[in-house]
């Protein structure tokens, strides 16, 4: 049958008896009882690994809707609660309102057997599955719901194209008899390094002989090389149990834990190109994975299996149900595995966090997947977020993005940054003109604390396209101080930062919306660059490789135009090392190809940009501040990586930068970014709890929440944002309005003061017809 696709998939063959198979066959034959469903499940039927299993509403609901019966049978035995409890240096921080429920691993496989059983699903266990392609020549349908070491992920790995990444920590699952009173995250510091517990309950007191005192999931989790100190590279299960056990004695109040076949494990992230093969079709966590933090294993699976079912429902034909299938979960797999591993990015890196304030600690562990956000945290327990807010100092009433930041001399009445912006919008010479005085004038009337200009250019060579702006010729100075002129007299308060940089190799190209980094027709300059390497070979020209007498006549051109923006009378002065212009361009081992003493090592590497910093520092006005932005990942291999750009920014730091602006990429033009909300962030939170300084996080931060999430979790001190500022000026006195705050902060200018509340709309609360006749 593998020839031949028979509509409704009459013939089904499940591999794999967890979760995610179980309810895919009961869904399948719930709605087709004549389809003849059989399961291959390897173990015995109470035969499971791990403890208990985390269920969303939202997935209760979808189960509910879809089969009453398995849903009745659930809900008589979910245990419920809304605490989480966050356990660091000896105090107890609890946030409320959040909603789980649980239930026991072994108690889920039992109702889904009981469910197959009653519909006449055939159910073959201690039974090695037959090899997929077998399987797929006699049945309709096969559903490869196999778990994270899929053999038929493996077995058709040319087809599905599987990508699987282990991560940096060990952990172990194991079990104590009794029930927490809420989720519980407990942080240990031991003598090996830090090791953190996640427990919650999933069976009550009482609930029946198996479990008394009820019982619970406790998780045991740390860095490999804090599990290899402590030895338990070496330790058998029961162990690792009494170790675990000892670690956390006063969380279990000195009793022991429970193992299962537990041994410690190295998480691994699986994603696929394809998730169907013909009439194979994979679920669960053999098509994707996503971290147990987010208690989202079990969810995704049967989410997977309720969507399957409804596809092939939907479509009569199965290549079309199955690709709708992909199309309908891709997605939502594809956010649930970004807020993952965001979370597990969050507990590798844990130690960074472990001396923050403790409510700030607490609220960085809730926010740290980003999904859940300061917003929806004060609506689920507003007096925790309050307490966290006060401790960080920010007064009451006032939204955390509208407090003072101190940058230098220059203190920013709020958090939020106009991010540079390209414009290719100059004449042709570099003047900016009216388009950039409405432009960056009316960001400045939008509130923002601070307003930067696009990357200005210190030479004509240095441009990137004929429409860049400069200032290296004295009627730019002239043009930039009508700009900076008209912030400061008719937004008082609002900062204007100007950001200097030279294009390096990507220069002499179209308009960004005539053809991005594509050379110009004619009239091309020559490029030079660190190294005599093309951006794009045989499309971008071949720049010439700069001789130290020319990287001097560089630097100077630098100091010029930092001269030049002090007296046009710009706030702060941004250093351009990102993105693959110039100076980013000695930073990343792609594009220095040096062999002198600008080549080599990260120090060698770093020279010439320091020598930049250096000079305009000098140059600039010690009472204003300069920060510098660089990319903090070339997102290519053998590129820089998130651990350099530490290093980066702790050179940048001790020469004097007064914040590092964290972006990424654009060095390579096969750069593979991993595109999502905030996504950019992590690298500004590394360098800020690492290092200590100051840092502007960028990157797909689109609104006020993500804002005070970040600031309020101490990931960012200043948050930069471009395209909601390109969709609404305002976006920051809108912002203001829409949390119902008026202050400092946010002031509205004078003339603007009477849109400073939400405009009415149309009428809404007309009577509705009684009657309607026809």
């Amino acid at each position: 049958m593998a020839g031949e696709v028979r509509v409704g998939a009459r013939e089904v063959a499940v591999i794999g008896g967890g979760p995610g198979g179980l309810y895919a066959a009961v869904l399948l034959k719930r709605l087709r009882p004549e389809r003849d469903i059989t399961v291959w499940e390897r173990n015995a039927p109470d035969d499971t690994f791990g403890f208990g299993v985390v269920l969303s509403d939202e997935t209760l609901g979808g189960i509910e809707h879809a089969d009453p019966q398995v849903h009745r049978a659930l809900q008589r035995e979910f245990v419920r609660w809304d605490d989480i409890d966050i356990v660091h240096r000896g105090r107890t921080l609890t946030s409320g309102g959040h909603g789980f429920a649980a239930l026991g691993r072994r108690t889920l496989l039992r109702v889904l057997h009981e469910r197959c059983h009653s519909l006449g699903v055939r159910l073959n266990f201690r039974t090695q599955a037959p090899p997929a392609a077998d399987l797929a020549a006699r049945h309709d349908l096969v559903i490869a719901a196999d778990g994270v070491h899929s053999l038929t992920r493996t077995a058709h790995a040319d087809v599905f194209g599987p990508s699987v990444t282990t991560h940096r920590c060990r952990y172990i699952w194991l079990a104590a008899d009794f029930a927490f009173d809420a989720f519980r995250f407990e942080i240990a510091e031991t003598e090996h390094g830090v090791v953190q517990l996640h427990g919650y309950p999933y069976a009550r007191p009482e609930s029946g002989p198996e479990h008394p005192d009820g019982a619970s999931t406790v998780i045991v989790e740390m860095r490999e090389e804090v599990w290899r100190r402590a030895g338990l590279d070496r330790c058998d299960e029961r162990e690792s149990a009494e170790w675990c056990a000892k670690v956390f004695a006063d969380a279990l109040s000195g009793r022991p834990l429970r193992s299962n076949n537990s041994a410690w494990i190295a998480f691994r992230t699986v994603v696929n190109e394809r998730w169907s093969h013909g009439n194979t079709v994979l679920l669960g966590d053999a098509a994707h994975t996503a971290h147990f933090s987010i208690g989202s294993g079990t969810k995704l699976a049967v989410e997977d299996a309720l969507a399957l079912a409804a596809c092939l429902e939907e479509h009569a034909d199965l290549p079309d149900a199955l690709t709708a299938y992909e199309a309908e979960r891709r997605p939502v797999v594809a956010s649930t595995q970004r807020a993952a591993r965001a979370s597990l990015a969050w507990f590798e890196e844990l130690a960074e966090y472990v001396g923050q304030p403790p409510r700030r600690f607490a609220f960085n562990l809730l926010t740290r997947s980003r999904r859940v956000t300061h917003d929806n945290l004060r609506l689920r327990d507003p007096g925790f977020v309050a307490a966290v807010e006060e401790e960080a100092g920010v007064p009451a009433g006032t939204p955390p993005m509208f407090t003072p930041f101190r940058l230098g001399g220059l203190t920013l009445r709020n958090r939020v940054v106009v991010s540079p912006m390209d414009m290719y919008s100059a004449d042709g010479d570099g003047t900016p003109g009216d388009f950039h005085l409405v432009h960056l004038g009316a960001r400045a009337l939008g509130g923002a604390g601070l307003v930067m200009t696009e990357m200005v250019c210190v030479s004509p060579e240095g441009r990137i396209t004929p429409g860049c702006t400069g200032l290296y010729a004295p009627e730019h100075e002239t043009a930039w101080r009508r700009v900076t002129g008209f912030v400061h007299a008719q937004s008082p308060g609002t900062a204007i930062g100007v950001q200097l940089g030279h294009s390096g190799r990507k220069g002499s190209t179209r308009l960004m919306w005539e053809g991005i980094d594509q050379p110009l027709p004619d009239g091309n300059w020559p490029l030079v660059a660190p190294s005599a390497l093309p951006y794009r070979p045989g499309v971008n020209q071949i720049p010439h490789a700069l001789t130290e007498p020319e990287l001097a006549e560089v630097r100077e051109q630098f100091v010029r135009a930092a001269r030049s923006a002090a007296r046009a009378g710009f706030d702060l002065l941004e250093l351009h090392c990102a993105h693959g212009y110039l100076l980013s361009g000695f930073l990343s081992p792609l594009t220095n190809r040096r062999t002198d003493a600008y080549g080599g090592d990260l120090t060698a590497r770093l020279r010439f940009p320091l020598e930049v910093f250096d000079a305009v520092r000098a140059a600039w006005p010690a009472d204003r501040p300069m920060t510098v932005r660089i990319s903090a990942t070339d997102w290519a291999e053998g590129g820089t990586t998130a651990e350099d750009s530490v290093e980066i920014a702790r050179a940048f730091a001790a020469h004097g930068a007064a914040a590092i602006d964290v972006s990424t990429g654009q060095v390579v033009p096969d750069e593979r970014p991993d595109y999502g909300r905030s996504y950019q962030t992590p690298f500004a939170d590394r360098i800020r709890n690492r290092l200590g300084v100051p840092v502007i996080a960028v990157g797909a931060v689109s609104s006020w929440d993500d804002v005070n999430s970040l600031l309020l979790a101490g990931r960012a001190d200043l948050c930069a944002l471009a395209r909601p500022h390109l969709y609404d000026p305002h976006w920051t006195l809108h912002a203001a309005a829409e949390q119902g705050y008026s202050g400092p902060g946010a002031p509205w200018p004078l003339p603007y003061r009477a849109g400073s509340r939400t405009p009415p709309t149309g009428r809404t609360d007309a009577p509705k017809p009684r009657l309607r006749l026809g």
